[in-house]
This record gives structure tokens, sequence and C-alpha cells, in this order.
């Protein structure tokens, strides 16, 4: 036991000022420590069983045992809190010990409480990170809150059961089939936060196998029955003459359009396009991983018509397509430059440009892609892996998979000129590593 020190008076312990430990007495091992800064607490140096030291002798295990900050603590009641400490050690308890026990268990108990609604909130703050953009963080959360939080929010996420998750999702499970389908997944997302995280010990409520599949019906099955609308695209034959009429509009969402079904490309990705990825000299435009949907790059290869549509665009910013003070074009601008041409060709007593298998008016990204994939399976020269690449499709197929290790951009070449080709109207010729000319 340490050498019993005098006992201070409280103005005695207030001017002390010495560096290190002053032994103020009243209890034994009560210090009050004064840092290189002048900061002070107090401190409790007691001896708590015993330890094995570095040459292999038991010696005394002492423990220094902090009892708060000086002044906000003060004399009186730090020697209150050093007789009951040193009450426990007599007792065989460490306080230690006892303290970091009585914290683990104040966090299970937190642990326990924590409803569904903010442990989807802490794993949507993991989860942001991961996303490429704040619509893609928004969305995530968003549907939760919409479709989740009302029925299974403020349930504590350790306990919820399969029949709570069912109750969410049955109501929108056949008539929002796609939604519900990410739904069920953010859910299940965010009690395998829960469960890494210590905030929940049973097994995952949301998991499809061994879950849920026996009590829902198939999204697969569902999608297929109520029939999936694909994004509306012109029909093949109508391409040249829509490119006539797009050719005629001014403005750089006209361009953007232009330009997007020229590389069959997403109209993210064309908006999102920058003079530092287009390879104007080896005529290729090299779209990097973090702007793809599958987060992998792709190159296209450029067509002459590709080529003469950006050596005609401005290049006083970054973006190759750009709005208002240089600002990135939105999906709209895209979409009410095919509407408008649509609009006009009806009131001229045209037919316009709506796709005859969904009744309505086409979209960029159906007549961009769409349209394209149409073209190329009605053309024999081109085998359906060219294609597949040409819209960085990603396919487990080990043939598919051999095909795009190499992206076959100088064969992908031939074809996207042939595609501009057509769509100007003109006759399109065989051409050297044609499937055709490859028999």
């Amino acid at each position: 036991m340490p050498r019993k020190a005098k006992e201070l008076s409280a103005i005695e312990v207030a001017r002390l000022s010495k560096r290190g430990v002053n032994p103020v007495g009243g209890v034994a091992g009560l210090m009050l420590s004064v840092s290189l800064t002048g900061a002070r607490s107090w401190i409790l140096r007691a001896t708590i069983g015993t330890r094995v030291n570095g040459k292999g002798e038991v010696v005394p295990k002492r423990r220094d045992i902090g009892l708060g900050g000086y002044p906000d603590v003060p004399l009186k009641d730090a020697r209150e809190k050093a007789r009951k400490k040193r009450a426990m050690i007599e007792d065989g308890i460490d306080p230690v010990l006892e303290k970091q026990k009585r914290r683990q268990e104040l966090i299970k108990a937190q642990q326990a409480t924590l409803s569904f609604a903010d442990a989807a909130k802490r794993c949507h703050a993991v989860k942001a990170q991961e996303f490429r953009n704040h619509k893609h963080s928004r969305q995530w959360l968003a549907t939760l809150e919409r479709y989740a939080f009302p029925v299974i929010g403020q349930l504590p996420v350790a306990d919820i059961d399969t029949t709570a998750v069912l109750s969410a999702l049955e109501p929108i499970w056949k008539e929002k089939t796609e939604t519900a389908s990410r739904v069920r997944q953010r859910i299940a997302a965010v009690f395998d936060f829960a469960l890494a995280g210590g905030y929940r010990s049973k097994a995952n409520p949301a998991n499809w196998r061994g879950c849920l599949e026996p009590l829902l019906p198939k999204p697969e099955r569902l999608k297929k029955k109520a029939g999936i609308k694909h994004h509306a695209a012109i029909p093949v034959n109508d391409l040249p003459r829509f490119m006539g009429d797009l050719r005629c509009r001014k403005g750089m969402g006209a361009k953007a359009l232009e330009f997007a079904i020229l590389t069959a490309a997403r109209s993210g990705e064309v908006r999102g396009a920058t003079w530092g990825d287009i390879d104007l000299k080896g005529r290729l435009w090299i779209v990097p991983a973090s702007k793809m949907k599958k987060e992998k790059a792709h190159t296209v290869p450029l067509s002459n018509q590709a080529i003469e549509l950006l050596e005609s665009l401005p290049r006083d910013g970054d973006l190759v397509f750009s709005g208002k003070n240089d600002a990135k074009l939105s999906d709209m601008t895209l979409s009410k430059s095919l509407k408008s041409i649509h609009n006009a060709c009806v009131a001229a007593g045209g037919a316009g440009y709506i796709d005859p298998l969904q009744n309505r008016v086409a979209t960029p990204h159906g007549t961009a892609r769409s349209t394209f994939k149409d073209w190329s399976r009605k053309d024999a020269r081109f085998p359906d892996e060219w294609s597949e690449l040409a819209l960085a499709h990603v396919n487990s197929d080990e043939t598919r998979a051999a095909y795009a290790r190499d992206q076959l951009v100088s064969e992908r070449a031939g074809m996207m000129q042939s595609w501009a080709d057509f769509a100007d109207g003109a006759e399109v010729v065989a051409f050297p590593g044609s499937a055709e000319t490859m028999k």
C-alpha cells in the first residue's frame, strides 16, 4: 500500500502546480496529476493483484485509476470516489475491469434498442461512399424511407423477423416488382450491417434463399407475366429518316443525342464525356470505369460521322456536350430533343417516331441502344458478341467473356462505321475483318 501522504486542504490543492503526480492525502494513493500543459486530473494509484515481470518474477500489479478532472471534481468528491474504489479492491474487484464491463453492458443495451431506421441510416453512411453520384445514394435511402420505415422503421433491428419484413414487402411485391426487389436487397444489406456491427445476433430475415423465397413469388416470373416495358425505340427502318430530322436541329441536346446514337451509348455516358476521354487521332472514345454503369472501362470506336460531329463542336470547357455556363446536360435535354422532332413530324402530317410494340414515343436510350441491337441482329456480318461489346453488356458466358477481354476494337470499328452509314441511309458494304469476309 502506498505511503500515507500529508492530508492537504482544498486551498493547498488549488495551489499545486508541480508537473507530475502530487499526493494529496486523505486516502492512500490519491494524487493530483498535473500535465505539461497545466491540465489537472485525479488519479488513484493502487495495487491490484500480481503480475509476472520480464525476469519471471511475481510482483505487485499497480493500477492508475482515473477519477475525473480538477476542479470539475473537487477534493472532497475525489476522496469519496477514491474510498469507494479502495473498498472495491478490498472486496477483490478490479475497478478498471468493472468499469469496462459496465461500459460493454451499456453498449449492448444500446445496440439491442437500435431501431431499423437508425441502423439503415448508419448502413447508408457506409454505402454512400460506394455510390458514383448523390442521386444513387439518395435513392438507396429514399426507397427504405418510403416502403420499409413506415412498417419496421421503429422496431429494434435486433428483433425484427421475416414476418415483419414480409409485411413491408407484400403490398408492393406484385404491383412494383422491380422496386420491391431492390427494397428487399437494401433491407437485407441493413441486417448484414447490423449483424457485422453487433446490433443483431439472429440470421438475416430478408435473405432471399432459404428465407423469403418460399414465401414470395419469384420477381423474374412476375416481370415476365406482367411484361417488361423496355425503353421505347425507333424502328430500324425509320432511323435514317429520324437522323435526317435530327441533323436539322440546332442545340447541344440534339448533338448529344446524335452522338449517343452513333456510338450506341447511354445518355449518362454521353453527357459526362470529356475531351480528355476522346482520342480524335486514334478515333476512339475511352470511357473511364467511373462513368460506366458496370464500372468497367469501355472503348468506343468512332465512325467518320462521329468524328465529324466532334470536330464541329466548340471546345470551350472540359465537357464535350455542355449546357449553359459549361454545366452538364440533363437527361431531359436529350428526351426533349427527340419529343420535339416527333411532335414536329406529327404536326406536318407524318407518322412521328413511335415504338410500334409499345405504342409510345421513342426514347433516347431505346433509340441509341435497342435500335442499334435490332439492326445488328438483322445484319448477319456481325456476331452477336460484337454488338454486346459495343453496348458494354457484361456477360458471364465464357465465349463472351473471352471476347470482352480483348474488346475487339478494330472489328467493332467496322461495325460502328456500318451502323453510322446505315443511319445516313447509305449502302453498307463489306469491310476487311467483318464476319462475312472472314468466312
